[in-house]
């Protein structure tokens, strides 16, 4: 059983970057609401401790059990489009990931039981990622429909982002409601969203028997419709960064203007280059600015 998990989480969830994603995630978020509400990195480190550790790995854990989920709902249409997977080429036993599933997940609920002071957001959570391994109850109408499987599951990375959001306001007795906050709620979930939507966008030519949203919109509206979110996305950003770096500003700025071009370029030559790695790419760059803002403001203060 080691033997046939080591492979599926080698090539579907790769544990130590996963986790490194978990970390990332969470601490992105805690940070930019403390920073923007005034915490500062004094009033931060004595409180640091178990309950940010149970968070991030509540982020990983819950991540993997999507990830799971998303691979049984799949089972069936794998084995015609992906035979190769771990589950459809019979190289990882459904049992084995279910088993180690439950066992992830009945620790981070243990976890969240005993260290954690937003369980209510923990288990609103927990019962959305139900519902999606569910199909929200209407499989038959959700799974052949690449948008409502869009407009249903991409939101639970907004609900991530609120688990983290709620135990950071609790926890620093901080106004919930804010302009920040509602930033925050969204400023991971735009780059799922981009993602989700770029890596169905393909060249006519490339267009095959998997359902994309270039084969049921064409390339060039479903292009225009990514390039519009990611310009929402960098102002989301911009909101997030004016009190703390203005230079980050223009690296935002910057990261918009070679995005919007490179959508362009697909637009007038979709053979030219897959989008998704652009997408890809931008995430990469976006998330590694708002990294770096939040420790040089750590470290030197506001610039």
């Amino acid at each position: 059983m080691l033997k046939r998990l080591y492979i599926y989480f080698k090539e579907r969830y790769p544990i130590i970057p996963r986790i490194g994603v978990g970390v990332i995630v969470f601490a992105e978020i805690y940070f930019i609401i403390l920073l923007n509400n005034g915490v500062t990195w004094g009033d931060i480190l004595p409180k640091l401790g178990i309950q940010e550790a149970v968070g991030a790995f509540t982020v990983f854990a819950f991540l993997m059990w999507l990830r799971i989920a998303d691979d049984l709902k799949d089972y069936e249409t794998d084995k015609k489009l992906f035979p190769e997977r771990p589950l459809p080429s019979g190289r990882v036993k459904i049992k084995d990931v279910m088993i180690i599933c439950t066992i992830v997940q009945a620790i981070a609920v243990v976890l969240n039981i005993v260290f954690m002071n937003n369980l209510p957001f923990f288990a609103f959570l927990y019962f959305y990622g139900y519902l999606m391994s569910k199909w929200f109850f209407q499989r038959s109408k959700i799974q052949p429909s690449l948008p409502l499987a869009l407009v249903t599951h991409n939101p639970v990375q907004a609900i991530v982002n609120l688990y983290i959001i709620s135990f950071t306001v609790l926890k620093y007795n901080i106004q919930p409601v804010s302009l920040v906050n509602i930033m925050a709620l969204f400023t991971l979930y735009f780059p799922a969203l981009i993602w989700e939507v770029s890596r169905k966008i393909r060249a006519p030519k490339d267009e095959n028997a998997y359902t994309t949203y270039s084969k049921l919109f064409g390339y060039k509206k479903a292009t225009r419709f990514v390039m519009v979110v990611t310009l929402i996305d960098i102002m989301t950003n911009f909101v997030l960064v004016w009190n703390l770096n203005k230079i980050a500003i223009l690296a935002l700025a910057l990261l918009a203007t070679w995005m919007t071009w490179t959508f362009a370029r697909f637009i007038k030559n979709p053979k030219k280059f897959k989008l998704v790695d652009k997408v890809e790419r931008y995430t990469y760059l976006q998330e590694s600015t708002m990294l770096l803002t939040i420790v040089i403001f750590l470290i030197v203060g506001k610039i």
